[in-house]
């Protein structure tokens, strides 16, 4: 069970051993995207697809009529990653090895909808993977292997999910055999150290100069790809938004939001501390573009204020 492409990966893993049996698999519903709203294939349904699995997809995981199909299907275990929606106790107890999920943090740190996010928002130095048996609670069920690994400088949420997808996916395929065999018991997690990572919305992309350059460098970093962190230019008649894809910190100083460098190095706004080199950025309705093409089509002279 599984919709987006880090599900692909624990769907492809699986395939490709033999001695797993892949029955069905269940997505969300096909939803509508881009500007003609047409609807879309989830990553998940288009891999099944290919392999030529049945497919369900349930409004939701709750519906009788997806329940009765499980039921049919005598699942001796129903692996989930990234399915999109809490699984209700009837589910969960039709396989007779249970759910196993792959949640991309360290639990109990991070539960919830954004892990990979809010482990860079947060400036951690490491995250990593849980498989754990699924119980009705939110990322609340008892661990059966992690694995970790290192957030780099490099890292933006693109490439630190896609690292994590694959690292969930082979610790799944190692696992199941294991648990099924009775040599890997469940574990409850701890008690101390359980966050979540809520949901992240569009508003949480709006940059707040006054924030450290640090701060603000992990903002850039762990919105990519979706909502983006976004500033505005002081155009008129209004301001003009801008989402910044790429940047680093800078050791020059300047008042928050103000531009102290523009060239083709790039254009350094000040923070609350210190200040941030943008090095590729993107106006509403146009491309992405370094600050060196920014900078041949916009006036931004050292001494204006980014908002």
């Amino acid at each position: 069970m599984g919709t987006p492409a880090l599900a692909s990966a624990s769907l492809r893993a699986l395939l490709e051993i033999p001695e797993f049996e892949v029955i069905a698999v269940a997505t969300q519903p096909d939803r509508p995207k881009g500007r003609d709203l047409e609807l879309h294939a989830s990553p998940v349904k288009e891999m099944a697809l290919n392999a030529g699995l049945p497919i369900l997809q349930p409004e939701r995981a709750g519906d009788e009529q997806f329940l009765g199909d499980i039921r049919s299907l005598q699942p001796d275990l129903v692996a989930v990653a990234a399915y999109g929606q809490l699984l209700p106790k009837a589910l969960l107890e039709v396989p007779r090895f249970g759910c196993l999920n792959v949640h991309t943090s360290l639990l109990p740190k991070y539960r919830g909808a954004a892990p990979i996010q809010w482990a860079i928002l947060n400036d951690e130095e490491q995250t990593g993977v849980t498989i754990m048996k699924m119980d009705a609670g939110l990322d609340t069920g008892d661990i059966l292997g992690q694995a970790s690994t290192p957030i780099y400088s490099t890292d933006d949420s693109q490439t630190l999910h896609d690292r994590l997808a694959d690292l969930g996916a082979n610790l799944l395929v190692q696992i199941i055999p294991a648990y099924v065999q009775g040599k890997l018991q469940p574990k409850p997690q701890p008690a101390k150290g359980v966050s979540y990572a809520r949901k992240i919305n569009k508003a949480d992309g709006r940059i707040d100069w006054v924030q450290p350059a640090r701060a603000v460098w992990n903002r850039v970093r762990g919105l990519v790809p979706w909502p983006g962190a976004f500033t505005f230019l002081p155009d008129t008649p209004k301001p003009q938004l801008l989402k910044i894809w790429k940047a680093e910190i800078s050791d020059l100083t300047a008042a928050p939001g103000e531009v102290v460098q523009a060239d083709k190095a790039g254009v350094v706004i000040g923070c609350g501390t210190g200040s941030l080199r943008v090095l590729v950025v993107q106006c509403e309705g146009s491309r992405k573009m370094t600050a060196k093409e920014f900078l041949a089509g916009h006036r931004v002279e050292p001494g204006a204020r980014i908002t």
